[in-house]
């Protein structure tokens, strides 16, 4: 009995330890669907829809990285009192961000996506370019 308690354990240490040694850059998935923030929600849900993608990374005219966007934000956005036809993904993003380095270590973003409680989080170069996704695997 012991023995199976501790087994997690060293597997759980090895695991963290992993993480410490691996970048984003190691970590992250292609990009996936790329849209601009002057779409409308609708026409991001119909996009997202036949992409079969759950998030779409969203950038401005310039093709800076201004956030991600999933599903269930559009959904709660298409839901609310104050949606119109002509509501914008830049009106729905707010602020840009959060982002990650492709250099930062997967132990850091690990913590900072739980503490944020984000399941997906935007990888960008250093002018802003979106290079990737990395999503938090359960």
């Amino acid at each position: 009995m012991t023995l199976v308690q501790m087994q997690p354990r060293m597997a759980h240490a090895d695991a963290h330890a992993n993480l410490a040694n691996r970048t984003v850059d190691e970590a992250m998935e292609a990009a996936g669907p790329q849209v601009c923030d002057d779409m409308t929600v609708e026409v991001a849900l119909a996009v997202m829809a036949s992409a079969r993608a759950d998030h779409l990374l969203v950038c401005d005219e310039d093709g800076v990285c201004t956030g991600l966007i999933t599903r269930a934000q559009l959904a709660t956005v298409r839901d609310s009192a104050a949606y119109t036809d002509r509501t914008r993904l830049r009106d729905v993003l707010g602020d840009r961000g959060p982002f990650t380095s492709p250099m930062t270590t997967m132990a850091e973003a690990d913590h900072a996506m739980r503490y944020r409680r984000l399941t997906a989080l935007p990888v960008v170069d250093e002018q802003g370019g979106a290079l990737g996704v990395l999503a938090l695997s359960c």
